[in-house]
């Protein structure tokens, strides 16, 4: 008995401290003009934007990069997006959390000044001093400050970019290159992980990168066994001649670089490395000139099985789209053609993905549909018919797709009804279709 009077004493007792615990949670409110107008939360770096109203700067810089431009609070369209720290009310809260420590609430620390677009350009000015010096020292120090000011935020992230680093960067990997890049290989390396999220470049910076020992040094990494800077080499090789394939005739040139790509395409468990790799060889032969001097040898190297071989594994819409557009080169001449035809999977792969992927995809696929059927005695589209092609191109006819695909699709059709009784099971139905179409 006097155990159950001893539990429910401190039962109450209990009861009575977190009743007081929550009476005085409630009494503290945070005072209206310390709390963000976005967010409703206590501000931790306080800002005050032209219109004269302070923010949280996290809340105003989400505010601004989803593409506002007008003040949240007034509605005013904002003649600057520049945010002034606002040290006197971060002072005041400050002060009142000390005060109201006793009910939990912790002291904000004192933000680091934030990084302006001049801090940015006087750390350019200092690596194109220590790049024409050849100082590898001071720049990988000055390296060091990007990458910590990067890692911050996104918001320093897209200044740095924005403030011509990635110039300074590419113009920095040449100087280094052209010295040695046996001897700056460290550096070189730092440099070319940095510029994967500088893309994408200036025309200023792509020329740097473009350079012969630029690229001489990016085709020595790639032979190399370090596979992520291999894949930043490789994404940046893509990024260069998505927009400029005038480096086409240079980048062939250079010993080493075809089967340094050959080899990374069959590279394992790295889908971005193999679709940028399969994007770099498209480039290449899409180039006319480049695509009569090094087709025959990405054939010989397997190019064909390997490509195949990507489509049966991809589940990457970018990755099938690449690696159809180079079997799509590579059908050009009769030596492709051929290679392509001898493998099995070859044609129900194509049918496989006609508007599966994309529409690039569709018309990298009916291209080559068209280019085998055009070379060889009707076993192509007879093949092609038994696996369901003919109702796949009829319903690509009713869907928005190019003119020369177009012209391909109904091409192929009508060779189709030229070999329908090569079929048994040829759906009579679809015939009629296609007589009253045609």
């Amino acid at each position: 008995m006097t155990f159950f009077w001893k539990r429910q004493r401190a039962s109450r007792l209990a009861g009575k401290k977190l009743l007081s615990k929550q009476n005085s949670q409630l009494e503290l409110t945070i005072p209206t003009h310390f709390r963000c107008p976005i967010s409703l939360d206590l501000m931790k770096d306080p800002v005050t934007l032209s219109t004269g109203i302070t923010y949280d700067r996290q809340s105003i810089e989400k505010w601004i990069q989803d593409g506002n431009q007008t003040c949240p609070v007034t509605n005013q369209i904002l003649t600057s997006f520049d945010q002034i720290p606002n040290h006197m009310i971060r002072r005041m809260i400050q002060d009142w959390c000390v005060e109201n420590r006793a009910h939990g609430i912790e002291r904000i620390p004192t933000p680091r000044t934030p990084l302006t677009s001049f801090d940015i350009v006087e750390i350019c000015s200092k690596m194109m001093g220590a790049a024409s010096k050849g100082d590898e020292k001071k720049f990988l120090d000055l390296m060091g400050k990007v990458h910590v000011w990067a890692n911050e935020s996104e918001h320093n992230k897209n200044l740095i970019k924005d403030n011509g680093l990635g110039y300074v960067l590419a113009a920095s990997f040449e100087s280094f290159s052209s010295l040695s890049y046996e001897k700056h290989e460290d550096l070189l390396k730092e440099i070319m992980f940095l510029l994967t999220w500088m893309f994408p470049l200036g025309i200023e910076g792509r020329s740097m990168l473009g350079s012969t020992e630029s690229l001489r040094c990016m085709t020595w990494f790639l032979s190399g066994d370090d596979l992520l800077l291999k894949k930043s080499c490789v994404l940046t090789l893509k990024e260069l001649l998505s927009t400029d394939q005038t480096h086409v005739q240079t980048l062939i040139n250079i010993d080493g670089l075809l089967e340094a790509l050959i080899k990374l395409i069959t590279t394992p468990d790295c889908p971005s490395a193999k679709k940028s790799s399969f994007a770099v060889i498209y480039y290449i032969l899409s180039t006319p000139v480049a695509r009569s001097k090094v087709s025959s040898r990405f054939i010989e190297s397997g190019v064909v099985e390997s490509s195949l071989e990507a489509l049966v594994e991809a589940d990457n819409k970018g990755l099938s789209e690449m690696a159809l557009g180079v079997l799509d080169c590579l059908s050009d001449s009769k030596e492709g053609r051929e290679r392509v035809q001898k493998h099995a999977l070859s044609v129900p792969l194509l049918v496989k993905k006609i508007l599966r992927v994309s529409s690039l995809a569709t018309d990298f696929c009916v291209s080559m549909l068209w280019k085998l059927s055009n070379n060889d005695d009707g076993d192509t589209l007879v093949e092609a018919l038994h696996i369901g092609a003919f109702q796949k191109l009829l319903l690509m006819l009713q869907v928005n797709c190019g003119e020369e695909t177009k012209v391909k699709a109904t091409e192929m059709l009508k060779l189709m009804n030229q070999y329908k009784n090569k079929l048994d099971c040829f759906d009579s139905a679809n015939y009629k279709y296609l007589r009253k179409s045609y």
